[in-house]
C-alpha cells in the first residue's frame, strides 16, 4: 500500500518522496508496458515518460488508486507510442516481437527440452497479445499477468466493470482462437484439442 505522506510529501516538491514511489511502481509500470509494447526499450522508454507525466501531475492526483492513476498514465504513454509508430509505419513486428530471457530468468533445473518449451510457448503467447486490440490487449495484461481486480481495472482505464468484463472476455477469446490456428506450431504439451 502506497504510503499517503510519499504522495503528499510529492505534491509538496519533495524530489526524494517522489522517488521513493518511482521504486515502489517502476517494475509494475516497466511489465504493464512491456507486455502492451512488446519491446524492452520501448517499455523503458515509456516507464520513463510515464514518471515524468505523473512528476509533473502529482499535483492534479486527487486521491484514490495511486496505482490505478499510475496505470493509467502508463496506458496512455503506450497509446501516445502506437500512434506514432502508426504514422511512421518504420517498426517492423518481427522486431516488436521478439523477446529475450535475461540470464537471471532462467532456471537451473529446467531441462533444455522444458525451456524451450516454455520459450516457443510465451513467443506464441506474446504473438498473441499483440494481435489483440490495444484496449482488451491492456486488460489481459492487467487481470491475468499483473492480477488487477475488475475495479482496478476500471480505474485505471477509465471504464465501466461491464466494459473491463467485456473487454477481457473478448481478448481471451481472440487470444484462445489465436493459439488454437497455430496449434500445430506449439509445444506438445500446450497443443489445444
Amino acid at each position: 500500500m502506497v504510503d499517503n505522506s510519499l504522495i503528499s510529501r510529492s505534491q509538496s516538491g519533495d524530489i526524494e518522496a517522489f522517488n521513493q514511489l518511482v521504486e515502489q511502481y517502476q517494475r509494475l509500470i516497466f511489465n504493464v508496458a512491456l507486455r502492451m509494447v512488446c519491446d524492452a526499450e520501448i517499455a523503458a522508454d515509456v516507464t520513463q515518460d510515464t514518471f515524468l507525466a505523473a512528476y509533473k501531475g502529482i499535483d492534479k492526483f486527487r486521491g484514490g488508486s495511486f496505482k490505478a492513476w499510475l496505470i493509467r498514465i502508463a496506458t496512455n504513454c503506450c497509446y501516445d507510442h502506437f500512434r506514432m509508430v502508426k504514422r511512421s509505419r518504420s517498426i517492423s513486428l518481427d522486431a516488436m516481437l521478439l523477446e529475450s530471457t535475461p540470464a537471471n530468468m532462467v532456471d537451473e533445473s529446467e531441462s533444455p527440452e522444458d525451456f524451450a518449451s516454455r520459450k516457443e510457448m510465451g513467443r506464441m503467447l506474446s504473438e498473441g497479445l499483440a494481435s489483440l486490440p490495444e484496449d482488451q490487449r491492456l486488460v489481459i495484461i492487467l487481470y491475468d499477468i499483473q492480477e488487477f481486480s475488475y475495479e482496478e481495472i476500471a480505474e485505471s482505464v477509465g471504464c465501466s466493470l461491464g466494459t473491463v468484463k467485456s473487454r477481457l472476455n473478448r481478448g481471451r477469446n481472440r487470444l484462445k482462437n489465436f493459439l488454437y490456428e497455430r496449434r500445430e506450431l506449439l509445444p506438445p504439451e500446450f497443443r489445444l484439442g
